[in-house]
């Protein structure tokens, strides 16, 4: 597993009883966490929550609602290296970030900074622009496509947060298969491409997606997306029934074809638990990387 391991302004503090227990610069909160499958000693569950100024709970009908102590700001920031985000407690339990993507921002900087030459990278379902800002701060262009415009602009501030405003960035707002099919007519092309999908969802104009339906016809035409001298594709998921081999085995049926050098790698990535300083970590997704070019993972 990859560890996202650098982080000073957030720690995951704990995780129990389906909760995982956060501090986000200094404000603490409790999520609901699949993954933790596991129970608490001597009611620990309740000095967790007893520490927190935000909880979420989950409703039987589905989606759930937030709970805030008296002072919970609204918004506020934190950093990651350069990198500053606004941070805010979403209606859908999200932060507005997803601290375990840090360790493919490390990735994608390294990447970008030992190439020696322009970059221009894709970024899809780009959401509040983690990836965008790194891949900006490393000297890359970035092209930022996401199809709900509220994160585009949320995305947006980030970047003028961490004084990259006038970086050569593209802000689209726009359905990532869509953008991708116009795009391979327009004939850009692109070193980097990163994919951060949804399990599910739907596009500016209401189109469906769903992961399992929909991420091969995507990833092959991403395929046609790639520049004479490419670097990587990264693909991440959050689906359980998307695991680091079943999309390996998509990088390879979608690299293979095309009679370039190229090699796969696929992991979970996660957060380490400061309770257990570090000896456990919380599974928090999975990234597949098709590389064309040796880059130390």
């Amino acid at each position: 597993m990859r560890v996202a391991e650098h982080w000073k302004d957030y720690t995951l503090l704990d995780t129990m009883n389906g909760y995982r227990f956060e501090s986000w610069g200094g404000h603490k909160v409790a999520r609901p966490d699949p993954q933790v499958v596991w129970h608490d000693v001597q009611n620990g569950m309740s000095r967790m929550k007893n520490g927190c100024e935000g909880i979420y709970y989950r409703s039987e009908k589905g989606g759930g609602h937030w709970e805030f102590r008296e002072g919970m700001p609204e918004s506020w920031k934190i950093s990651y290296g350069s990198l500053k985000f606004r941070i805010k407690p979403t209606n859908f339990k999200h932060m507005g970030l997803f601290p375990e993507q840090a360790v493919n921002w490390d990735f994608c900087q390294r990447a970008i900074r030992e190439a020696g030459r322009p970059v221009n990278v894709l970024n899809l379902f780009a959401y509040t622009g983690g990836a965008t800002l790194a891949c900006a701060a490393a000297g890359a262009s970035v092209c930022h496509v996401d199809a709900v415009k509220g994160m585009v602009s949320w995305a947006r501030e980030n970047a003028a947060l961490s004084g990259l405003a006038e970086k050569p960035v593209r802000w689209i707002v726009e359905d990532a298969m869509k953008f991708v099919e116009r795009e391979i007519k327009r004939g850009h092309r692109y070193d980097i491409i990163i994919l951060d999908p949804p399990s599910y969802g739907r596009g500016s104009n209401g189109e469906m997606w769903k992961i399992e339906d929909c991420i091969y016809e995507l990833m092959t035409n991403c395929m046609e997306l790639m520049s004479d001298k490419p670097l990587f594709i990264m693909l991440n998921s959050y689906t359980t029934g998307l695991s680091p081999a079943a999309m390996e085995y998509l990088l390879h049926e979608i690299a293979y074809p095309r009679g370039r050098e190229y090699s796969v790698s696929a992991d979970e990535i996660g957060l380490p638990v400061a309770a257990d300083h570090g000896r456990r970590v919380l599974p928090c997704g999975s990234t597949a990387l098709l590389l064309f070019e040796k880059i130390d993972i």
